[in-house]
């Protein structure tokens, strides 16, 4: 769903993709990867988010495409659920979600990489590099190494706008994606400070300590996703579900602030709001310098 015709959107959100990466633990249960922001960061400094960023136009270059298989430009806006979203800029989310990926964590999704080989993880560990220091572009080394990226590998899962009043926004399509066999995660060490593997219900528990920090859309995802046992039922889930644009509504209140989100009852812009579920927390509260998922 893109934004509304007519609706007034300040400070211009940019498009970006964030990836819930995912591993089976256990018979019965799964981890998701966090890493922690570092804390002098300007957006979210401190907090324990998924991998992503922000879409770069190299993302969206048709030569970049030929390197991909599994799903085209038309179909890529379709799997979204966004039909009026360009399908270039849809499919360039999906590599967006790629090389954000291998920039943060060093993991390259979608493609068959043998990372056991020491010669393959040392040259993946200088294009990463590369990459974040933006001097080459996610065409470079799919050219140099020959990769093809099967984007079916990276299942859309969810679509949240940063509130207007932020003046750094986001425009944010979030996927879910396994680990890749053979690969280890290991955050960047100059944005991210700090990185743990973390069962959904885990990191739930560690955020009510004050051990880590999750903000809204983060902890609201953490709450949907201890609904699941293992990465399958997590990946069956998000292959149906219907994905709606989640704008959240901000208040304050005597005793509290937070965010509303769609559907809740209070809910009141009109071109996002969505009708009430049923048990389901709705809004996202600072709580004794806590945010709690709550009802209204």
């Amino acid at each position: 769903m893109t934004t509304p015709q007519g609706t007034s959107v300040k400070n211009n959100p940019r498009d970006a993709a964030t990836v819930i990466l995912a591993r089976d633990k256990r018979p019965g249960q799964y981890e998701v990867f966090l890493m922690r922001r570092h804390q002098d960061q300007a957006f979210l400094g401190g907090a324990y988010v998924f991998p992503g960023g922000r879409l770069d136009e190299a993302d969206c270059d048709p030569v970049l495409f030929r390197y991909t298989r599994g799903l085209s430009v038309s179909e890529a806006s379709r799997l979204l659920q966004e039909e009026d979203l360009d399908g270039e800029r849809a499919l360039g989310l999906f590599l967006a979600a790629i090389r954000e990926t291998l920039e943060e964590t060093g993991v390259l999704l979608s493609c068959d990489v043998d990372c056991s080989d020491p010669a393959v993880a040392d040259r993946l560990a200088r294009y990463r590099l590369a990459l974040h220091s933006r001097e080459i572009k996610l065409r470079d080394l799919c050219e140099q190494e020959g990769l093809l990226f099967d984007l079916e590998f990276l299942t859309p899962y969810a679509h949240w706008i940063t509130p207007e009043i932020d003046s750094k926004r986001f425009n944010t399509r979030f996927f879910v994606a396994r680990l890749p066999e053979g690969q280890t995660p290991v955050h960047d060490s100059m944005e991210l400070t700090e990185s743990r593997w973390l069962t959904p219900a885990e990191a739930m528990k560690r955020h009510e300590a004050g051990e880590i920090i999750l903000m809204p859309p983060t902890l609201k995802t953490m709450e949907e996703l201890c609904a699941f046992r293992t990465v399958e039922e997590l990946f069956t889930a998000a292959r149906q579900r219907r994905i709606t644009t989640v704008l959240p509504q901000l208040f304050n209140a005597e005793d509290t602030y937070g965010i509303k989100l769609p559907h809740d009852a209070e809910y009141t812009i009109a071109a996002y709001k969505q009708p009430p579920r049923q048990g389901e927390t709705s809004r996202v509260v600072m709580r004794n310098g806590t945010w709690k998922c709550s009802v209204a």
